[in-house]
C-alpha cells in the first residue's frame, strides 16, 4: 500500500465508506454519515526462501549496476499451480509489451523475450508450472531481501453534478498542463520529466494541492464529479483509479490521466513520525480512522502532499502503466529500473497471501529501488482487507528468460558498459 511509504502513480488503492466528510474544507462531518469498520485482513505467517549471499552497491542507478546473482533453481521455489497459471495469463498480456520496450533495468533486450511470448499462448491447462520452469531462471538482484505493500481498486461516493453532500471536485487534465521530455534537450537528462505550466515566456511550477484545493483550477480543468468526502477522493488519488458509486446506484470508473509534477509526501510515514499514529494504527484502515477523526487536522495533513492526480473516465478495468489490465492477486507494481515490466516476480515472503508468482504490470511515485513489490488486490472488501494492512517481508527473485544471466555475466566480464537507466 503506498500509504505509508509514499507513491502516486498509474494505480488503484484503498478507501471504502467510513463516516463521509462534506466539502467545506473537508472540515465539517457529513450530515447522517454512517461509519462501518474498514475490514482487516488477519495474515497468516510464513517463512521466506532465504537470499543468496550477495553485496548490493549502495545507490546504483539500476538493477544492472546493482549487482544480481542467480538464485535457486525454479522448481525449488514451491511454484504452485493456480498462482502460476495466473501469472502465466498475465504475462501473456505483458508479452507485446515487454518485447518491444527499452528495458531501463539494464537486464533484458526484447528478443530475449520472445521464445517465452511465443510459447505462452499454446500452453495447455495445468502446465504453467512446468512453462516457467522451462523458459525462465530467477534471478536475485542486489541483496534480495523484498518488502510488499498492497493495493487495490477502491470504490468511493460521488454525483456528476454538485449538489449537498457532493462537493469535491474531482478534476481531469488541466488545460494547460505541460509536460516537458528533458531527454529530447539533453541525451544527460533521458528519462527524466517535468510538469509544469507556461507563464509568460517561461516554465513554472504546477499548482500544488492546496492552490487546487482553494479553487485554482476554476475553469481551467474539466470536473468529472464531485465526491462526498475528500479523504476518500485524497487515497482514491494516491493509486490513481477507481470507481465511483453515483447516487442511483451506477458505477463511473475512473483512471489516472496525469499528475500536476509536485513531489508525493507519503502522510503515513509523517503521521507516524509525529507521533499522530498509536502502534498498531499505521495500516490504512488506522490512518484513515485518524484523519475522519480529525477533520480539521486532516486536510492541513494531506494538503502536505503537494501532489495532485488528475484523471480521465474509463469504460473498462484499471490499466497499469505496461498498458495491460490489471489482475488481482497477480499484478505488481514496481521500479522499472530494477524490474523490467512485464517480467515475473516471485515473492517469498513472511505471510502466505503475498508468497506467490507476481507480474509487474504497474510503477508507483513511492515503488523504488530494488526488491520493492506494491501487489494489486482488485476491488471489494476482501481486497480492501489485504491490501490495506499489507506490509510483508522476504526474499525477492525475479524471473528472466533463460540464458539471460550467462549473457549478462559474459558481457561484464568482457567489460562491456552497464547499460543505464
Amino acid at each position: 500500500m503506498r500509504i505509508l511509504s509514499g507513491g502516486s502513480g498509474s494505480r488503484a488503492l484503498v478507501i471504502g465508506a467510513a463516516v463521509l466528510v462534506s466539502a467545506c474544507g473537508g472540515q465539517v462531518a457529513h450530515p447522517g454519515a454512517v461509519s462501518r469498520p474498514a475490514p482487516v485482513a488477519t495474515p497468516v505467517a510464513a517463512t521466506p526462501i532465504p537470499a543468496v549471499p550477495n553485496v548490493a552497491l549502495a545507490g546504483a542507478a539500476n538493477a544492472a549496476s546493482t549487482g544480481f546473482v542467480a538464485g535457486p533453481p525454479i522448481d525449488q521455489l514451491g511454484l504452485a499451480e493456480d498462482d502460476a497459471g495466473r501469472a502465466l495469463a498475465a504475462f501473456r498480456l505483458s508479452c507485446a509489451s515487454v518485447q518491444r520496450r527499452t528495458d531501463t533495468s539494464g537486464l533484458t533486450r526484447g528478443t530475449d523475450w520472445q521464445p517465452a511470448c511465443a510459447a505462452a499462448p499454446t500452453v495447455a491447462a495445468g502446465g504453467a508450472v512446468a512453462f516457467f520452469t522451462h523458459f525462465f531462471e530467477a534471478v536475485q538482484i542486489g541483496d534480495g531481501k523484498a518488502f510488499a505493500t498492497g493495493y487495490y481498486e477502491p470504490e468511493i461516493a460521488a454525483s456528476r453534478d454538485r449538489r449537498p453532500g457532493y462537493d469535491v471536485p474531482i478534476y481531469g487534465r488541466p488545460s494547460d498542463l505541460i509536460d516537458v521530455d528533458l531527454g529530447q534537450f539533453s541525451d544527460t537528462l533521458k528519462g527524466r520529466k517535468v510538469r509544469g505550466r507556461v507563464s509568460g515566456s517561461g516554465l513554472v511550477p504546477y499548482d500544488d494541492r492546496t492552490a487546487i484545493e482553494q479553487g485554482a483550477l476554476d475553469g481551467r480543468a474539466p470536473i468529472l464529479g464531485y465526491a462526498a468526502d475528500p479523504v476518500a477522493l485524497f487515497f482514491l488519488q494516491v493509486q490513481g483509479s477507481g470507481r465511483l458509486r453515483l447516487p442511483d446506484g451506477s458505477i463511473l470508473r475512473i483512471g489516472y490521466t496525469s499528475q500536476n509534477g509536485r513531489d508525493y509526501t507519503g502522510i503515513g510515514a509523517l503521521m507516524k513520525r509525529r507521533g499522530l499514529l498509536a502502534p498498531g494504527q499505521t495500516s490504512m484502515q488506522g490512518i484513515v480512522a485518524w484523519l475522519h477523526a480529525h477533520p480539521e487536522e486532516a486536510t492541513a495533513i494531506m494538503r502536505e502532499n503537494k501532489s495532485y492526480v488528475f484523471f480521465r473516465e474509463q469504460a473498462s478495468a484499471p490499466q497499469g502503466a505496461l498498458g495491460v489490465a490489471v489482475t488481482g492477486g497477480v499484478s505488481a507494481a514496481a521500479d522499472p529500473k530494477f524490474v523490467p515490466l512485464g517480467a515475473p516476480v516471485l515473492l517469498s515472503m513472511d505471510r502466505t497471501d503475498a508468497s506467490r508468482l507476481w507480474v509487474a504490470q504497474d510503477t508507483g511515485g513511492a515503488i523504488k529501488g530494488p526488491n520493492r513489490i506494491d501487489t494489486f488486490w482488485g476491488a471489494g472488501p476482501n481486497a480492501e482487507a489485504t491490501a490495506g494492512g499489507m506490509a510483508a517481508r522476504g526474499t525477492a527473485f525475479l524471473l528472466l528468460p533463460s540464458g539471460t544471466l550467462a549473457r549478462l555475466t559474459g558481457e561484464r566480464a568482457n567489460g562491456a558498459p552497464i547499460p543505464q537507466p
